[in-house]
Order: structure tokens, then C-alpha cells, then sequence
């Protein structure tokens, strides 16, 4: 079997881009290991303030963030970093040939009650001889050079790609190291299966009230056939499950708050999940264009999300 650090070895990807990927990687490990000690290091729980977006955070928020801003501003490599827990970018490097962009520990709200959490990581090539500002993230992200998710689940898994088909690897807690478990993920274009916040539904747009209802309708209804329903609320895990056995996940905008086009963070949630499933034969758009081709205005915009099985997410736009 394959380890992360083999494989990395044999490819063709620059040794810079292999180190940013390493360290990324190798701290998620370490973010598992201190997610599985859970009360008993006393992480759980609210760290009494607020992020960027206005969300509290929980206090492996900010453990997770700390861990892997120290340990990508440490390399060379990189620089500069945003972050869901960050207001600004993080300058590092002048002369560092990468930029990350992160959600440290999407679904932290399941922390507590011991479910599904997840680290997202997009990374853009990006030189120069200046200090990174905002503006060097603004990228589209059909530019990314990596993306991946780190699923802490019943084991930890790395889902990654670097624009040549989605791998997934297992970490080995023994040897504390990721080991190849899959490679060439695909997903199936049609599914019986969606993943949406229903309790929302009410703030939806008519077309996605009328798509959901053809859904829940089942085989008596337009679509002829039955439809099951999952949500983990937290987009890490909703994905996972797209990725191994197919199906669609969709955040829609709503008019709970209508100066949000969506929940979800283009740079560090849509825009890797997007790759990852494009590069594994689905689709991902808001409900107006492809994601991957938006242009951004700012580190922390929001988007909807409608992504997974090709077939059933053009089912889905075209009411």
C-alpha cells in the first residue's frame, strides 16, 4: 500500500508544492489527534468570541486555526494564508510561491455532540517579490493548483486532488501517516439521494421549493422514482458522501438574509469542494454559473452551493 509521502515523492509536482501539501497534511493528523482527546483535554466547548463572519467560535475553532496557520507560516513556501477565523490574510513569505486559503474545522457546531468535522484547503500558485495582500487571493477557482478536505470521522480521511482525478487516502494511526485507499473517485451522474437543510425551506426561492417538493414527492410524483434525504450539517461530511457513493448537495441562496448570496465561503468551502468534485465527473454552480469560474471580491464571500451528480444538478437548475 501506498503512503501519502510515496506517492507525493514519485509525482511530478514541484518539491514546493509537495512540502505545502505535506504540511498541510500533516497537521490535519495532528488536528485529529487532539480532536479524539476531546473532554478530556478540555477543548470542547465555546472560546467566548465571535469570527469574522460573526459566528462564535468554538474553541477547537481557534486550536485548529492556530495549528495550521504556525505551521504553514513556518515554510518557505508559502506566502501568505486566509482563513475562515481570520479577518485579513496572514502575510509569510515575500518570495513563498503558494497561497492557502482554509476552513480549519468546517462543522464546528457537530464538535460537541462528537459527529462528523472536517478541515477544507485551497491552494493557488501565486509569485512575486511584494507582500501578499487581499487582492493576490482574488483568483477564480478554476486557477487552483490543490484542494482537498481532511474528514475526522470514525477513521480520518485526506480527499485531495491536484487537477488529475480525486484520490483518498486513509491515515494509519499507528504510523501516523495517510495511506492510498482509493484512487480515481468518481461519481455516478444520476442519484436517489440529496442532502439540503429542509427546515429552511420556507426562505427558499420557488424554484428550489418546487424541485425539493418533486423530490420528497417520490416515485407517485414528476421525477417517478424515491428520493432519500441526508444532512450532516457540516459541508465536509455532505460531500464525503457524495464522493463515495454519489448524490447532490445544495446550500441555496435565501431570503433570510438577503445580503448573503449563500452560507457558504466561495475561497475556502466552494471552490475546493467544487474542484474536487469536478475532477471527479460531477458539477458544481451557484444557482446562476459555475463556481469554479467566479471571480472574487473577497476572501470571505458567500455563495450558494449545487453540486454533485452531473445529471441531477442540471436537473435542479433547469427549474
Amino acid at each position: 500500500m501506498q503512503s501519502l509521502s510515496g506517492v507525493l515523492a514519485s509525482s511530478t509536482l514541484s518539491k514546493s508544492l509537495q512540502e505545502v501539501l505535506t504540511v498541510t497534511t500533516n497537521t490535519c493528523i495532528d488536528i485529529s489527534s487532539t480532536l479524539k482527546k476531546g473532554s478530556l483535554a478540555g477543548i470542547l466547548g465555546m472560546a467566548g468570541n465571535e469570527n469574522v463572519q460573526g459566528e462564535e467560535q468554538k474553541k477547537l475553532d481557534v486550536i485548529s486555526n492556530d495549528m495550521l496557520k504556525s505551521a504553514l507560516l513556518a515554510i518557505p513556501e508559502v506566502r501568505a494564508i486566509a482563513s475562515e477565523e481570520e479577518e485579513d490574510i496572514v502575510p509569510a513569505h515575500t518570495n513563498g510561491e503558494y497561497l492557502i486559503a482554509f476552513d480549519p474545522l468546517d462543522g464546528s457546531s457537530n464538535i460537541d455532540i462528537n459527529s462528523m468535522v472536517g478541515t477544507i484547503f485551497s491552494i493557488y500558485s501565486k509569485t512575486g517579490n511584494q507582500p501578499a495582500t487581499e487582492q493576490d487571493f482574488l483568483i477564480a477557482g478554476n486557477q487552483q493548483v490543490a484542494a482537498g478536505y481532511v474528514l475526522y470521522g470514525p477513521s480520518t480521511m485526506l480527499v485531495f486532488t491536484t487537477g488529475s482525478g480525486v484520490a483518498m487516502y486513509t491515515l494509519d494511526v499507528d504510523k501516523s501517516e495517510f495511506i492510498l485507499t482509493q484512487e480515481s473517485v468518481s461519481v455516478p451522474k444520476d442519484t436517489q439521494e440529496f442532502a439540503i437543510n429542509v427546515s429552511n425551506q420556507r426562505f427558499w426561492s420557488e424554484n428550489i421549493q418546487n424541485y425539493t417538493h418533486d423530490l420528497i414527492a417520490g416515485k407517485e410524483g414528476p421525477r417517478e422514482k424515491n428520493f432519500n434525504m441526508r444532512w450532516v450539517a457540516a459541508m465536509v461530511g455532505d460531500v464525503h458522501r457524495i464522493m463515495c457513493r454519489g448524490g447532490i448537495f445544495i446550500y441555496p441562496w435565501d431570503k433570510k438574509d438577503p445580503s448573503k448570496a449563500g452560507k457558504l465561503r466561495l475561497m475556502y468551502e466552494a471552490n475546493p469542494m467544487a474542484m474536487l468534485v469536478e475532477q471527479s465527473g460531477g458539477k458544481a454552480y451557484t444557482h446562476t454559473q459555475r463556481i469554479l469560474d467566479i471571480e472574487p471580491t473577497g476572501i470571505h464571500q458567500r455563495v450558494a452551493v449545487i453540486l454533485g451528480a452531473a445529471n441531477e444538478v442540471d436537473k435542479c437548475l433547469s427549474y
